[in-house]
Protein backbone atom coordinates (compact mmCIF):
# COMPACT_ATOMS: atom_id res chain seq x y z
CA UNK A 1 0.00 0.00 0.00
CA UNK A 2 1.65 3.54 -0.78
CA UNK A 3 1.73 5.82 1.29
CA UNK A 4 0.31 9.56 1.00
CA UNK A 5 3.09 12.12 1.48
CA UNK A 6 2.17 15.77 2.27
CA UNK A 7 4.19 18.24 1.41
CA UNK A 8 4.14 22.13 2.21
CA UNK A 9 5.30 23.40 -0.77
CA UNK A 10 8.84 22.05 -1.00
CA UNK A 11 9.74 23.11 2.45
CA UNK A 12 10.87 21.10 4.81
CA UNK A 13 12.91 22.67 7.88
CA UNK A 14 13.10 26.43 8.39
CA UNK A 15 14.37 28.18 11.20
CA UNK A 16 12.71 31.41 9.81
CA UNK A 17 9.97 32.95 11.71
CA UNK A 18 7.69 34.03 8.60
CA UNK A 19 8.28 31.06 6.77
CA UNK A 20 5.24 28.87 7.68
CA UNK A 21 3.39 32.09 8.33
CA UNK A 22 -0.95 31.18 7.34
CA UNK A 23 -3.18 34.28 7.44
CA UNK A 24 -6.76 33.67 8.91
CA UNK A 25 -8.33 36.70 8.24
CA UNK A 26 -11.35 34.75 6.69
CA UNK A 27 -13.42 35.46 9.73
CA UNK A 28 -15.82 38.96 8.83
CA UNK A 29 -16.43 41.34 11.11
CA UNK A 30 -19.85 40.94 12.64
CA UNK A 31 -22.44 42.90 10.79
CA UNK A 32 -25.14 44.95 13.13
CA UNK A 33 -28.44 42.56 13.83
CA UNK A 34 -30.74 45.13 11.76
CA UNK A 35 -28.42 44.43 8.52
CA UNK A 36 -27.96 40.58 8.65
CA UNK A 37 -31.16 38.70 6.93
CA UNK A 38 -31.04 35.21 8.34
CA UNK A 39 -32.97 32.00 6.96
CA UNK A 40 -35.00 29.76 9.08
CA UNK A 41 -36.02 26.69 8.04
CA UNK A 42 -36.92 22.95 8.50
CA UNK A 43 -34.88 20.10 7.72
CA UNK A 44 -34.67 16.66 8.25
CA UNK A 45 -31.94 15.15 5.76
CA UNK A 46 -29.12 13.11 6.67
CA UNK A 47 -31.05 12.79 10.32
CA UNK A 48 -32.55 9.54 10.69
CA UNK A 49 -36.02 11.40 9.91
CA UNK A 50 -35.81 13.81 12.95
CA UNK A 51 -36.83 17.23 12.70
CA UNK A 52 -34.67 19.81 13.38
CA UNK A 53 -34.20 24.40 13.05
CA UNK A 54 -31.47 24.88 10.89
CA UNK A 55 -30.90 29.03 11.13
CA UNK A 56 -28.73 30.23 8.18
CA UNK A 57 -27.22 32.98 6.50
CA UNK A 58 -25.38 35.05 9.75
CA UNK A 59 -22.47 37.26 8.61
CA UNK A 60 -19.35 37.33 11.45
CA UNK A 61 -17.16 35.67 13.98
CA UNK A 62 -17.53 32.16 15.13
CA UNK A 63 -17.98 33.27 18.19
CA UNK A 64 -20.86 35.54 17.81
CA UNK A 65 -22.31 33.04 15.96
CA UNK A 66 -22.10 31.01 19.17
CA UNK A 67 -23.37 33.03 21.27
CA UNK A 68 -26.65 33.40 19.04
CA UNK A 69 -26.89 30.27 19.08
CA UNK A 70 -26.58 29.64 22.83
CA UNK A 71 -29.41 32.22 23.05
CA UNK A 72 -31.42 30.28 21.10
CA UNK A 73 -30.69 27.32 22.69
CA UNK A 74 -31.95 28.27 25.74
CA UNK A 75 -35.02 30.45 24.66
CA UNK A 76 -36.18 27.44 22.83
CA UNK A 77 -35.31 25.09 25.58
CA UNK A 78 -34.26 22.10 23.66
CA UNK A 79 -30.34 21.12 22.47
CA UNK A 80 -28.59 21.75 19.50
CA UNK A 81 -25.15 22.95 17.99
CA UNK A 82 -22.93 25.17 15.88
CA UNK A 83 -21.60 24.03 13.03
CA UNK A 84 -20.57 24.79 9.46
CA UNK A 85 -21.92 28.43 9.37
CA UNK A 86 -25.39 26.95 10.41
CA UNK A 87 -27.13 26.98 14.10
CA UNK A 88 -28.79 23.58 14.80
CA UNK A 89 -31.76 23.43 16.95
CA UNK A 90 -33.51 20.65 17.66
CA UNK A 91 -37.09 20.12 17.42
CA UNK A 92 -39.52 22.18 15.12
CA UNK A 93 -38.95 25.11 16.93
CA UNK A 94 -39.47 27.56 13.80
CA UNK A 95 -42.02 30.16 15.37
CA UNK A 96 -39.98 30.40 18.39
CA UNK A 97 -36.33 31.10 17.17
CA UNK A 98 -38.33 33.67 14.60
CA UNK A 99 -39.86 35.10 17.53
CA UNK A 100 -36.23 35.71 19.20
CA UNK A 101 -34.68 36.75 16.49
CA UNK A 102 -37.36 39.35 15.74
CA UNK A 103 -36.85 40.21 19.65
CA UNK A 104 -33.24 40.69 18.87
CA UNK A 105 -33.82 43.22 15.84
CA UNK A 106 -32.51 40.43 13.18
CA UNK A 107 -34.49 39.98 9.88
CA UNK A 108 -35.47 36.21 9.62
CA UNK A 109 -37.07 34.93 6.59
Amino acid sequence: MAKKINYQGGLVYSTHQEALHVDNDSEQETLPPEKQTLRVMLDSKQRAGKIVTLIQGFVGTTTDLENLGKKLKSFCGTGGSVKDGQIIIQGDCKQKVLQCLLKEKYRAK
